[in-house]
């Protein structure tokens, strides 16, 4: 049987180190990469990943931008975050940008081992996140409720991710608009509204699915 290959992008020295020791121990081809631009030279130098471990603060990028990015190359490896950063938007973010699973630093070797085998195992089915009542699928940009399902596209799918972080909660205008547009994209004054107008056509049609309402100068909520 032939070792899975797993990439690691991880800019600090000693865990990475750590990861290529404990990681080849269990049995895994390990190939690392230490800023995004390497890893992305790498898989286009034709470096076949069985899965990737992809840290999000990276001295050049975002993870999260760097596997967003490939996912809009065919990228289609399992991507496992590794983060210092355990809030709810955080990990939703990480998820929308295409990763299949979560490990907040510091975390267990053998817990790693276990879901890299698992997401091999399944050749990267990708984990749905349970928000505010909502199924949120960033495989398929679906939202789903009461076994009902409705698709969404990714700017849809990162603006209600973004509500589903803070349920209840108000979330100001300015922070939906960089959730749905993270690079800075030029967003008109009434884009949001029209992006929020069709998401509460989508989620009505999902019984018992929670509601997107307004907070009259501050933003929107879901509730």
């Amino acid at each position: 049987m032939i070792d899975p290959h797993v990439v690691v992008l991880e800019d600090d020295a000693q865990l990475r180190s750590l990861l290529t020791r404990a990681l080849g121990e269990e049995g895994f081809e390990v190939t690392t990469a230490t800023t995004a631009a390497e890893l992305v030279q790498a898989l286009a130098a034709d470096v076949e990943a069985d899965a990737l471990v992809v840290d999000v603060g990276l001295p050049d990028a975002d993870g999260r931008d760097v596997v967003q990015a490939l996912r809009a190359s065919g990228v289609g490896a399992p991507v496992i975050f590794l983060t210092a950063r355990d809030a709810l938007p955080d990990r939703l973010a990480g998820f929308a940008a295409g990763g299949d699973d979560y490990l907040t630093k510091p975390f267990a070797i053998a817990e790693l081992v276990a879901r890299l085998r698992a997401l091999v195992r399944r050749g990267g089915t990708d984990l749905a996140v349970e928000a505010s009542g909502l199924r949120l699928d960033p495989g398929t940009h679906a939202a789903s409720c009461g076994g009902v399902s409705v698709d969404l596209t990714p700017t849809e799918f990162r603006i209600v991710a973004r509500l589903a972080g803070a349920p209840g909660e108000a979330v100001r205008r300015r922070e939906l608009v960089q959730a749905g547009w993270p690079h800075g994209a030029i967003v008109h004054d009434n884009t949001l509204d029209v992006y929020i107008a069709r998401l509460r056509r989508k989620l009505a049609q999902l019984q018992d699915a929670p509601e997107i309402a307004t907070v009259h100068g501050v933003g929107y909520s879901l509730r």
